[in-house]
């Protein structure tokens, strides 16, 4: 019985792709593994040199290789992928975790001859990769990013300069980073001391009162931290510059990526994201998709060109929603052992889509909508950190439907979603009594009171 089961098991295991390599990719070398019979050095070491690379991608065709599997390696991989790519060959950005190495010792070499085995058999799935002209989208949105966190820590070395020499600024304006803030900072590096002149360059729309910011304004002026206080500055507005150039480019390759010329019809009137870009993005983003993504209460314009940047629009592949949610890492997890689910939560997971909606479902809490009250309800049920999760992954799937079906999302209102969920609960009420043998009676307020 034991040989049969072997043998089974040895029928169907069964090469799949026979004319896949694997490479260790390394940041100074890298290790490529060919199948036994195709060379009688089957493992080769190249350098990481744009020569040497091209002699491995004709090394690799000499060879007869047309799949390439290789780990996530950080940035060593993205030059070799690329190249490899526009040669012809069919690469594959596999999960470390799914490669992990046999017991014993580990080295470059079996390394390579390990993901040439496992391609070889089919047992490794290639990690999602969008469009070419997305990925150009989603390199310039991610740089976007980290311009925005820059600028953040020059926002920090101001109110850091600031406190040192006591000026409490921070405490009577909410940002020193906007139009009354920066007005006074720039005023104090240009040498103006006399707390008046400082407060009169707040904006009407601050609360507090000319003494109070005036107030504030009384401090230790040393010239090292006004030394520092303008180097941020200057930190600023160089991160201002470079933010401005980088949405040029975003709207430009939004412009190459556009399948429709029609503006969306006027939605929400919601207020204009702080760091939003200054051009007209949810236009652009509808031209793209062909759907409004900004309809979705919690999803701003920000919000939908990460997920575009980092998904695409071409959702056919995702063969559904529940995949769409699963590669963000919102699906709930499956550790079931002896029929128990010993663990429910969520992988870990980078993913900066799904980074996007869990912030974006953190901004239902106030709102009005069939989604706020979603959003509440769970939070009634269940921890925050939960909550976020579980109304993320709502989200997640609204997109995908929006994007694969190209329907426009309309809100039904809050109204609408706790009479749909006293609908329910009344008919569990009333499948629970009918078991018991009762009957549910509705109560007028009149009898109540009674």
């Amino acid at each position: 019985m034991a040989a049969s089961n072997r043998s089974v098991a040895r029928s169907a295991l069964r090469l799949t792709h026979p004319n896949a390599a694997g490479i260790d990719i390394g940041s100074a070398s890298h290790y490529v593994a060919v199948p036994p019979d195709r060379d009688d050095e089957p493992v080769r070491e190249f350098a990481s040199f744009t020569g040497d690379l091209l002699r491995l991608a004709d090394w690799l065709a000499a060879c007869g290789v047309d799949t390439v599997a290789t780990e996530s390696t950080g940035v060593y991989r993205i030059p070799l992928f690329e190249l490899l790519s526009t040669r012809g060959f069919t690469v594959l950005l596999v999960n470390a975790r799914h490669v992990k190495n046999v017991s014993g010792r580990k080295s470059d070499v079996l390394d390579c001859q390990w993901l040439q085995q496992l391609m070889s058999y089919g047992l490794l799935r290639g990690a999602f990769r969008p469009d070419e002209q997305v990925c150009v989208l989603r390199a310039l949105a991610r740089q976007r990013h980290s311009l925005l966190r820059t600028q953040s820590r020059c926002v920090q070395h101001m109110q850091k300069a600031l406190v040192q020499m006591n000026i409490q600024l921070a405490n009577v304006i909410a940002d020193v980073a906007g139009a009354s803030g920066q007005a006074i900072l720039r005023a104090i590096v240009t040498g103006q001391r006399d707390p008046l002149m400082l407060a009169a360059l707040k904006n009407t729309r601050v609360r507090a009162s000319d003494e109070d910011i005036a107030r504030s304004l009384h401090g230790n002026w040393r010239d090292e931290h006004l030394f520092a206080l303008r180097k941020a500055l200057d930190a600023f507005d160089f991160c201002g510059q470079q933010l401005q150039q980088c949405d040029d480019e975003i709207e430009a390759q939004l412009d190459k990526l556009h399948i429709t010329r029609v503006e969306p019809e006027r939605g929400k009137k919601r207020s204009k994201a702080r760091n939003a870009p200054k051009f007209d993005l949810r236009t652009r983003l509808f031209q793209m998709c062909g759907v409004d993504l900004t309809r979705i209460d919690g999803v701003d314009v920000t919000t939908a060109l990460v997920v575009v940047s980092e998904a695409g629009t071409d959702m056919s592949k995702f063969p559904s929603d529940k995949h769409f949610a699963s590669w963000m890492g919102l699906c709930p997890g499956t550790k079931i052992t002896g029929g128990k689910v010993m663990s429910g939560k969520t992988r870990p997971t980078a993913n900066r889509a799904a980074q996007a909606l869990r912030l974006a479902a953190a901004a239902l809490r106030t709102s009005q909508s069939a989604l706020g009250a979603y959003y509440r309800r769970l939070c009634a049920r269940m921890d925050k950190a939960k909550a976020i999760t579980a109304a993320a992954h709502k989200l997640a799937r609204l997109i995908y439907n929006l994007l694969s079906k190209g329907q426009e999302y309309t809100d039904q209102g809050q109204a609408y979603y706790e009479e749909r969920y006293r609908q329910r609960v009344l008919h569990n009420l009333q499948r629970k009594a009918q078991r018991l043998g009762m009957a549910l009676i509705p109560v007028t307020p009149d009898s109540a009171t009674a």
